[in-house]
């Protein structure tokens, strides 16, 4: 090989390990569809064939919300698929499809859908009850298995003609995709899998599906959002400094290019922005404008230090003036959860997906009386104080361990400010804010000597 290629070569290899390095000290907050918190978590889709007629089955679809923190909220749902063949919907009982398509070869009774790709939504509450099955007719939110798994499940009956009426002519439908209600999940392929099998009432008979396909969905937050949907800000009894939400963690504001990318709260013209039409889950975010630009934003403060305990008050703030979380949850991670005694105005439940470690807890609303975090606004927020016992072998509040390792709300991973900025004890080591300094001087320099290599 020429030396001068060889050196070439080096040169870049050298510029680009340098560049790689540097990048390497910052965290990126994109999350993959494998949860360490929800290990076995997603939703599973059973497609069971109840019985045959003349001219293809009748099935119960049912979804089933397996993980144990995240939820579908409203407007809900939303299933798709696209037949193997010529498939068509007669009749659907507890949801509908968006669309009927192009029935004009059929005359007679007209199909409830021609469509080659049916989108399915659910009905809402107040459906009449001969359009209803068991576990339909929620407008499509289905609540997460820990928080409420008598409301995780969501059914509906299709009638399928134009397809085989034998568990060897009949077709799986293929390319299955779930909304909820945006983006975010990947389904599977259908397999076939055991068939199910229900008990009547009295619980002394057992039928069978005669055919069931399994269709696995899996939730990846990178996938629904580009941007974080959260942020954590932090305070201390033991120091003055309010650690505020990263600037910018979820977007910044738009410098007149985009109007109404966020809202004054001060705004004397606040009111004809949000209009009572404006409290639509179907309508993009109006954001309060703030230097983090982040619908949700989660303020963990260590309030107080008993001889025995200390006390932590969190707050969840809502900055959307367009979204009402109904059935929110917050999920926690800090080594003290084995220790907590007491928590006031929230629910608890302890997380323990590798059993030998309970440092994880979900944290929700009281039914009826604070589950239901409002729009921005003066009744925007929720809190609550929690008691910690304190193990003496690990309690401390130096280098930030009183504050929480990973926050999470309603199941999309919150962004935590910097270690460097927590706030430190006055009597502590002095604080080290050389290291940012340091580390934004390496980042520009190594960007510098890449491109003096080109």
């Amino acid at each position: 090989m020429d030396s001068s290629c060889f050196r070439s070569l080096s040169k870049f290899t050298a510029c680009a390990i340098v560049v790689l390095l540097s990048l390497s000290c910052f965290s990126f907050t994109t999350t993959e569809a494998y949860d360490a918190l929800d290990p076995n978590g997603n939703i599973t889709i059973k497609w069971d064939v109840i019985t045959w007629t003349p001219d293809g089955y009748v099935a119960v679809v049912t979804m089933f919300n397996f993980q144990q923190y995240r939820h579908i909220q409203a407007p809900g749902w939303t299933l798709g698929w696209t037949w193997a063949k010529k498939e068509v919907i007669w009749s659907m009982v507890g949801a509908q499809t968006t669309e009927q398509g192009d029935c004009s070869r059929f005359k007679g009774n007209t199909p409830h859908c021609c469509k080659k790709d049916p989108t399915v939504v659910d009905l809402l509450p107040g459906t009449p009850y001969n359009q209803q099955i068991a576990n339909c007719c929620k407008g499509g939110v289905i609540n997460s298995w820990v928080q409420d798994p008598a409301t995780a499940v969501s059914a509906f009956q299709i009638s399928v003609g134009s397809s085989g009426t034998t568990n060897k002519t009949v077709r799986m439908p293929k390319n299955f995709t779930l909304k909820a209600p945006g983006p975010g999940y990947t389904c599977g392929p259908a397999k076939v899998g055991k068939p199910t099998k229900f008990s009547t009432a009295d619980g002394r008979r057992t039928t069978q599906a005669m055919m069931t396909w399994n269709v696995t969905c899996t939730y990846s937050q990178f996938l629904a959002q580009k941007t974080p949907s959260c942020c954590v800000s932090l305070s201390s009894f033991y120091n003055d400094t309010i650690v505020p939400c990263p600037t910018c963690t979820c977007g910044c504001q738009n410098n007149g290019s985009h109007p109404g990318s966020c809202v004054d709260a001060d705004a004397p013209h606040l009111a004809s922005v949000v209009s009572d039409h404006g409290k639509s889950n179907n309508l993009a975010p109006l954001i309060q404008c703030t230097s983090h630009m982040c619908p949700i934003r989660i303020h963990w403060h260590v309030k107080v230090n008993y001889k025995e305990y200390w006390r932590v008050k969190v707050t969840i703030t809502n900055f959307n003036y367009r979204m009402n979380y109904s059935q929110w949850n917050l999920v926690v991670q800090h080594p003290n959860f084995d220790n907590l005694t007491q928590i006031f105005s929230f629910n608890f439940k302890p997380l323990t997906p590798y059993q030998a470690i309970n440092d994880t807890a979900m944290l929700f609303g009281i039914k009826f009386y604070n589950d239901f975090l409002m729009e921005a606004g003066p009744y925007g927020n929720v809190q609550s104080e929690l008691l910690f016992r304190k193990d003496k072998s690990t309690f401390t509040f130096d280098k930030g361990w009183a504050f929480p390792r990973r926050i999470y709300f309603n199941g999309d991973n919150c962004v935590m400010p910097p270690p460097d900025s927590y706030p430190y004890l006055p009597n502590g080591s002095s604080r080290r804010d050389i290291s940012i300094v340091v580390l934004v001087t390496t980042l520009l320099s190594s960007i510098a000597f890449f491109f003096s290599c080109l």
